[in-house]
């Protein structure tokens, strides 16, 4: 901002720059009049928005003490009763340390687009230069012109990079919510496998001391004692892994809620939701997509920048600096003391004799260009995105629903069956130890089926809205959980 009082006490009185302090008194206030001012929520009213009104959840940007303490009582809130998926969600927004960074960016984003709607600073010299005969004071007050004629095109550039940092601040928090509850599905179906598998491995160990029981009273042979005992170790290795696995993704789950300390002791679901009546019924999901998606509209917004932008380089094509004020000069003879006051104009002008602006023009061409090809590849990417995302997600619904309708209950009947052959003596133990197996592997297939639906959801949700979809792939099943019974 122009000190309008230092310029002043420049002048000290002297008639010859009386006229310029009034011309930039003019000028500056009509200039701070088109001025941006920083918004009271940092620019947040963006995120939200969407949060509010498409996930049903807060975000808020914590830059008081106040505000950290508030969003601490609704965390410990949660934290009291077992965690869900909506609230784990809740808990990243206002926890996660790394999404409060973002907003963090959002927050310098509106300072510097603040800045660039400011007019240039004058530059203000003042100089001395004593002889034997006389004494010269030369003042200068000088202001970039060229600066000063393209402040509005420059602010509304500002203005459109702001809003493309508020939609990456809305993509960042798209991300980290798609995240948690991804991390949440994970977290409770290993933990539901974990459980199901130590009851199994508790009857199996119930089996193998029984068995070794009956073998040192001549009962069993060798061969099927063998059988009961391999089958409970085989078990007991899945379930320690099962349970490593458990214990990782509920680290994970931690990390995307951005908890430590006492915090941890949290209890999720024991087992995950069930899936509704019906699927979701999506005729116009790339219409949805191509709408919504945030990463689409952070595109729009860079070209409408860029388009701005190279309407500015045109323009400028030919002038590259254009320095302009007004200069005074006061000389003063020693002898006498007479005084001369001198006033004029001081103009700087970078001549183009070799660069007559076709470069940048050029640069800024191709950099829109550019920026064309990739808003068209990404949109034609989010349509298949919306797309695939949308199969998965049936086909993943049909298949949880399959093993839930159908495969489950056949296996029961079958398990049912085979038992009541075994204690009438008309199988062996080895057709029961192989119905067993079955049994674990269809009942697991199960959980990890309804996990990927819950999965392939929260990626539906993401391909239509944006925030990044997650690199990690779900593999069908535990380690060695589904695997075909082992022939003995």
């Amino acid at each position: 901002m122009i000190n309008l009082d230092v310029l002043t006490s420049v002048s000290n009185g002297r008639h010859a720059l009386s006229g310029i302090s009034r011309w930039l008194m003019a000028g500056t206030a009509l200039l701070l009049s088109g001025c941006a001012s920083f918004s009271p929520d940092g620019g947040m009213s963006v995120v939200t928005a969407t949060v509010s009104k498409d996930l049903g959840k807060e975000a808020s940007a914590q830059r008081t003490p106040e505000e950290s303490e508030s969003a601490r009582n609704v965390t410990k809130q949660l934290l009291a009763k077992p965690l869900s998926a909506d609230a784990a969600v809740q808990i990243a927004l206002l926890n996660n340390r790394g999404l409060q960074a973002a907003y963090n960016e959002l927050a310098i984003s509106e300072a510097r687009a603040v800045e660039a709607s400011l007019p240039p600073n004058p530059a203000i010299s003042l100089s001395r230069i004593a002889g034997s005969v006389e004494v010269e004071v030369e003042r200068k007050i000088v202001a970039n012109v060229l600066a000063l004629a393209t402040l509005p095109v420059r602010s509304e550039i500002a203005a459109a990079r702001f809003r493309q940092a508020q939609i990456i601040a809305l993509s960042e928090t798209l991300r980290i919510a798609a995240d948690t509850r991804r991390a949440y599905y994970r977290a409770v179906a290993a933990r539901e496998l974990a459980e199901f598998l130590a009851q199994a491995q508790s009857g199996a160990e119930t089996a193998a001391k029984f068995a070794t029981r009956l073998g040192e009273t001549g009962g069993m042979n060798k061969l099927d004692q063998a059988r009961e005992q391999v089958f409970y170790a085989d078990l007991t290795a899945q379930l320690a892994a099962t349970r490593q696995r458990a214990a990782s993704e509920r680290e994970a789950l931690i990390r995307a809620m951005g908890l430590w300390g006492g915090d941890l002791a949290f209890k999720t679901a024991a087992a995950l939701p069930p899936l509704p009546l019906r699927p979701q019924s999506l005729p116009g999901i790339e219409i949805e997509a191509v709408r919504r998606h945030v990463d689409l509209q952070i595109g729009r917004i860079e070209l409408d920048a860029l388009a701005k932008s190279y309407g500015l380089t045109r323009a400028t094509r030919f002038i590259n600096v254009l320095d302009a004020g007004l200069a005074g000069k006061t000389t003063r003879e020693k002898a006498t003391g007479e005084k001369n006051r001198e006033r004029g104009f001081d103009v700087e002008l970078q001549i183009p004799i070799f660069d007559f602006g076709e470069v940048r023009v050029r640069e800024a061409e191709a950099t829109y260009m550019h920026a064309v090809n990739r808003l068209m590849e990404r949109s034609v990417n989010v349509r298949s995105e919306a797309r695939d995302a949308y199969r998965s997600y049936r086909s993943a619904y049909d298949i949880t629903m399959h093993y839930q309708k159908e495969v489950l209950p056949l296996r029961k009947i079958i398990s049912d069956e085979t038992l009541l052959r075994y204690n009438g003596m008309l199988i062996d133990v080895f057709s029961l130890l192989a119905e067993a197996r079955q049994r674990i592997a269809a009942t697991t297939a199960t959980i990890e089926a309804k996990r990927d639906f819950w999965l392939a959801t929260t990626n539906l949700n993401t391909a239509v809205m944006g925030g990044g979809v997650s690199a990690r792939v779900d593999t069908a099943s535990a380690p060695g959980a589904s695997a075909e019974p082992a022939q003995h």
